[in-house]
């Protein structure tokens, strides 16, 4: 598994893999940093950010 997104190579948090796994691919063992992946899925890093923490509230475990 790699650490860093694949578009820009930046390092990536827990939080970032997770939200990945959510929304593109739970298997994947390649990720996006929250701005790549924003950009992915043509909406804002803000809205990544208020799933993440809904899915946090709800008890999803690939959010810390």
């Amino acid at each position: 598994m790699r650490s860093g997104c694949e578009e820009c190579g930046k390092a990536l948090t827990f939080n970032e893999i997770g939200a990945y796994k959510k929304f593109v691919n739970r298997g994947s063992t390649s990720f996006l940093c929250r701005t790549c992946l924003a950009a992915k899925l043509d909406v804002s890093v803000e809205e990544i950010d208020r799933k993440i923490e809904q899915f946090k509230a709800q008890g999803c475990t690939l959010f810390v």
